[in-house]
């Protein structure tokens, strides 16, 4: 397998500085630097059309600061500030800042910050990779189903069968939904209703009496509600 390349950009108003941080980055064979700007609004067009994981921010330049130009971006990627100021470091990390780098940088310095974004990265990577990598098998018209768990919008009860809907269509088994219930992870899976189990993390409307998947209402059932809406609220 080959080995992921993270890409990077560089935003600081004085050419050398970005030099500094490009001849750093020349000791990473998994970062590549698009590009170094040293205005905050030229990087805008890169920032919203390509994938950017990582982006080097200094604070203190003219006519918007980094702190700021961050707080206009709907979607930033992991960003490490670079300046030569100390007294943005709390603004700095209130936008959960990866990093905060003083200048002059140090290689040193600047290797475990970057070695903190690798090990950030690579951890989602690999949660998301393992999340995507779970299944379980159902048996439907004498075939053994691998369903990946997270294809699985919702299954709701159909008596003595089940309705397992997923991204790729939908599955009828003959199984109750107290018992697929038992299989499933239950901190992505919540029984709402006595009919229905839903994939929490599909989710993406709620109020305290239904929820939406896709373009379908779900009602949360009365004795589900609280514990429900606890979930949902992270509470």
């Amino acid at each position: 397998m080959s080995k992921k390349t993270y890409k990077c950009i560089i935003i600081d108003d004085e050419p050398p500085a970005i030099r500094a941080i490009q001849d750093h980055l020349k000791a990473f064979d998994d970062i590549e630097c698009i590009e170094g700007f040293t205005k905050a609004t030229r990087a805008l067009d890169i920032l919203n059309n390509q994938q950017v994981d990582l982006l080097f921010l200094d604070i203190n330049m003219p006519g918007i600061s980094g702190v700021e130009f961050l707080r206009t971006l709907p979607n930033p990627p992991k960003v490490i500030f670079t300046t030569a100021y100390r007294n943005f470091a709390v603004d700095a990390f209130e936008l959960d800042a990866l990093d905060y780098l003083v200048k002059p940088i140090s290689f040193e310095r600047f290797l475990k910050a970057v070695n903190k974004f690798l090990a950030q990265t690579g951890q989602m990577a690999k949660e998301q990779e393992k999340k995507q990598n779970k299944y379980i098998i159902l048996k439907a018209d004498k075939k053994n189903y691998k369903i990946f768990l997270d294809n699985i919008l919702y299954i709701e009860s159909l008596d003595n069968y089940i309705k397992v809907c997923t991204n790729n269509g939908s599955l009828i088994c003959y199984e109750k939904l107290s018992g697929i219930e038992q299989e499933l992870p239950a901190e992505e899976f919540m029984r709402i209703h006595r009919s229905y189990i839903v994939n929490l993390g599909k989710v993406k409307v709620f109020t305290s009496s239904y929820l939406e998947i896709g373009d379908r209402n779900f009602t949360i059932g009365r004795n589900y509600k609280t514990s429900v809406l606890q979930r949902l609220l992270n509470k």
